[in-house]
């Protein structure tokens, strides 16, 4: 029997006014569990800045925070620009008042043995997931301490930060460090009333990924059964999750990572392990496979 399933997508976890009269800004806010997230704080009450540098995410993304009665605005934001970051945050505070959340979720990553990664994937990856999260949290923290303010910031993490991830070496590295920051960053600005925490999702399909995201399927969709829990998340799951971690209810709460995956990033028998296969032949193995598939669908 696998653990129960959570109440169904609409239902609050936080009075509807918990948020009101806050902007919360939200980096790849237009796709996949960004979005989910976003939607969840503005059924809290927040209004939600969709950032992102696609016009269709973030188009996307406002209308669906529309459609449930929130409010919405969507700003192109390059997170690997501290330039661009400027010009966005200063867009979304003329719209919508100034940003107390923010949610550094924007990622890059595909997946490629790390010998065969070149110079350009390797930054292309770090300047998204790190560089980014470091420019949109200084630039947050500087604004709430001109104004004499608290707010709360959400890195988006990964469990392989602590573990590594093979054919994810430019992406576990990049997340190893957005840990990190978290917990330097929370004992910095506590004083500052900025609390810093971190998210570390598990197996939450979504049917809007990002084409990275997509990218990363190596092999058939994984389901509950590689799960302990004997399920995957719903993205709801998270974006409650994201909400309570930077509402007042977690106001003692900062530098802490909660990995939210259904017990799967702790599982192993004892001592024993699986048999292992050379990465970059396991890699190769499961895009031809998926490639044959692909090809028999077709």
């Amino acid at each position: 029997m696998p653990l129960q399933r959570p109440p169904a997508l609409g239902a609050r976890m936080l009075p509807s006014d918990t948020f009101a009269g806050q902007t919360a800004y939200v980096t790849g806010g237009g796709t996949g569990l960004g979005k989910a997230i976003a939607i969840e704080f503005a059924r809290a009450g927040a209004m939600v800045a969709i950032a992102s540098r696609d016009p269709e995410h973030r188009a996307r993304g406002v209308a669906e925070i529309e459609e449930i009665g929130g409010k919405a605005f969507g700003t192109e934001v390059d997170v690997r620009s501290p330039e661009s970051i400027v010009k966005s945050f200063n867009e979304t505070e003329a719209a919508l008042g100034p940003i107390s959340i923010l949610i550094n979720n924007a990622a890059g990553n595909f997946g490629v043995p790390a010998e065969r990664m070149s110079p350009n994937a390797w930054n292309a990856v770090i300047n998204i997931v790190l560089n980014g999260t470091f420019y949109c949290s200084s630039e947050f923290a500087r604004r709430c301490m001109a104004r004499e303010e608290g707010g709360a910031i959400l890195n988006i993490g990964a469990t392989y930060a602590w573990t590594g991830g093979p054919v994810a070496s430019h992406s576990a590295a990049a997340k190893a460090g957005v840990t990190n920051l978290t917990q330097s960053l929370a004992v910095e600005w506590a004083p500052d009333n900025i609390r810093v925490n971190c998210l570390a999702p598990g197996l939450f399909p979504a049917q809007d990924r990002s084409a990275h995201a997509l990218g990363m399927s190596a092999g058939p969709p994984r389901g509950g059964e590689t799960v302990p829990a004997g399920r995957v998340g719903e993205a709801h799951e998270l974006g409650w999750a994201a909400t309570y971690m930077c509402s007042p209810y977690a106001a003692y709460l900062s530098g802490h990572t909660m990995v939210l995956d259904g017990a799967n990033w702790l599982r192993r028998y004892g001592l024993g392990m699986p048999e292992f296969e050379v990465v970059r032949d396991r890699f190769d193995r499961l895009r031809k496979e998926q490639s044959d598939r692909d090809k028999a669908d077709s």
